[in-house]
């Protein structure tokens, strides 16, 4: 590939970052707010555990947008990279990377188990399925991944490239710089939460085909058939999304000496865009239940109009109307 070539293809890359990834942040923002309005202006949801989880899924999700997509594009689009100007931003956005990343995958891994427990014919691993387990489980791998975080606050740092000379925000622990790689990215992001969602999401899905013949309320009967398609979706959607990602990580471990400038600069476009839709899964949940779910864009329009619109709006003063006074005893 020829050089101005190569340049087209940077130049490129660069704009689709700036104008696609600026896209996903505010839709992703909007849905994330949106999601978390529909599921805390409803009892139904605050009480049920699956949508607990989602819940904190998505306020983790407009945190991942923030912390990750945003400084990907000042450092792709804008060239404002200020993980190599602050050793504390450079450990910092590493922290905050891995910890909303790995617990937005928990909630969604969590939420795929709990919808097949909560539809289980067993009685008594239905009773696992409660509010109270859920704020639990939460709370325990919200302070896993705090603490798995302290990781990338002592290892990563400000460092010379040594292929080019430059200043980056990286490890030099090699045992860590693995870990990273196969551990935290392929591992921990990528094959387990996509394995666990798609087993637990599949058998959920097949006892939902048996809801009729239990003795489960039609209304909790009705929420588990609803969010077991909600959640069915996204694992669906999360597996596109991620899927490209995962492939292109575990090709460039293999292609580690490659040292030629046009196909080190295909890679990084391959890796600029699979990155953009990597975070698609955690900017579209709102659009994948509300496409998913009938019921959900009733309540969408529900809590908005009915409940926050009324309440904002100042109560109406009648005219021509004299309020009466109190007469007085003769």
């Amino acid at each position: 590939m020829s050089t101005p070539n190569i340049s087209t293809l940077i130049d490129i890359s660069h704009t689709i970052t700036v104008y696609v990834g600026i896209t996903i942040f505010v839709v992703g923002i909007i849905g994330g707010l949106l999601n978390v309005i529909v599921f805390l202006g409803l009892r139904t949801f605050r009480e049920n555990s699956c949508a607990f989880y989602l819940i904190i899924m998505s306020f983790i999700n407009i945190g991942n947008l923030m912390t990750g997509l945003l400084s990907r594009i000042l450092i792709s689009g804008f060239q404002l990279d200020w993980t190599i100007i602050s050793p504390f931003y450079c450990k910092f956005r590493w922290y905050g990377l891995q910890f909303c990343v790995l617990t937005s995958f928990t909630c969604t891994s969590l939420a795929a188990i709990d919808q097949y427990i909560s539809t289980s014919v067993r009685r008594q691993l239905r009773q696992w399925s409660n509010i109270k387990t859920a704020h639990r489980l939460t709370i325990i791998f919200i302070i896993i991944w705090l603490l798995h975080g302290i990781l990338y606050l002592i290892y990563f740092d400000l460092i010379q490239s040594p292929t080019t000379g430059s200043v980056v925000c990286d490890t030099n622990n090699i045992i860590f710089r693995q870990y990273h790689m196969y551990g935290h990215i392929i591992i921990l992001q990528c094959v387990l939460p996509l394995t666990v969602t798609s087993v637990f999401g599949l058998l959920a899905r097949h006892n939902v085909k048996k809801l009729a013949h239990q003795t489960i309320p039609i209304v909790q009967r009705c929420l588990d058939k609803q969010l077991t398609i909600m959640v069915l979706n996204q694992l669906f959607y999360n597996f596109i999304f991620t899927l490209p990602y995962t492939i292109l990580t575990i090709l460039t471990l293999f292609l580690t000496n490659v040292k030629d400038p046009a196909i080190i600069r295909m890679l990084d476009f391959a890796n600029v865009m699979t990155i953009l839709l990597y975070y698609l899964s955690f900017a579209c949940p709102f659009y994948i239940y509300i496409s998913a779910s009938e019921r959900f864009r009733q309540q969408l329009i529900y809590v908005l109009f009915d409940i926050y619109l009324k309440r904002w709006r100042r109560p109406e003063i009648a005219t021509n109307q004299i309020a009466p006074f109190p007469q007085e005893n003769p």
